[in-house]
């Protein structure tokens, strides 16, 4: 078991991109990670395609440097989690306490209100691409993008790729 050991949390909110939050749910169990799936309050939150996600934890409840990694999965659930302050700060504690942050499709849109992006470089889904330039970082059009512990991918065909840049990373930790 590649991750055993390892605790991962898993950002949900409403108008989640289904493929992009229980791919790597699901993915890292398998590999024998302690998966959490971290929302902003409510027990449950319909996906794009009225899949329903439980959370298992409040961000209320948890601190970032409580997890080896974060993870942030696109749709339109990025915008609705950075209307939480403490959606927001769980991000960036994470990621001043150097853990692993990944983002894919519109999860950037988080790590634009934490304002970890300034000098780094990153992608995601091609119409948030201003958005991460104006947020400082240097965008590249790549299915997966590793600066330190920073992780970002575009879309859910570069799930694949994501993931397994996600284990590298854990595996350096």
């Amino acid at each position: 078991m590649e991750l055993k050991g390892k605790k991962i949390a898993v950002l949900v909110e409403q108008q989640y991109e289904d493929l992009e939050f229980w791919y790597p749910v699901l993915r890292f169990r398998e590999a024998g990670a302690e998966v959490s799936a971290i929302g902003s309050g409510k027990d449950t939150y319909p996906s794009k395609h009225g899949y329903q996600a439980k959370a298992d934890l409040s961000a209320t409840k948890v601190r970032g440097e409580q997890f080896d990694a974060l993870i942030i999965p696109g749709g339109y659930a990025p915008d609705h989690m950075r209307r939480h302050p403490e959606m927001v700060k769980l991000v960036r504690d994470a990621a001043a306490a150097d853990k692993v942050i990944a983002a894919i499709c519109h999860g950037g849109w988080m790590l634009c209100s934490a304002g970890i992006l300034a000098g780094k470089k990153a992608t995601g889904f091609f119409a948030i691409k201003d958005d991460l330039v104006n947020a400082g970082a240097e965008y590249l059009d790549q299915e997966v993008v590793r600066d330190g512990n920073l992780i970002t991918s575009r879309v859910p065909d570069d799930l694949p790729a994501f993931c397994r840049t996600i284990i590298e990373a854990l595996g350096q930790s």
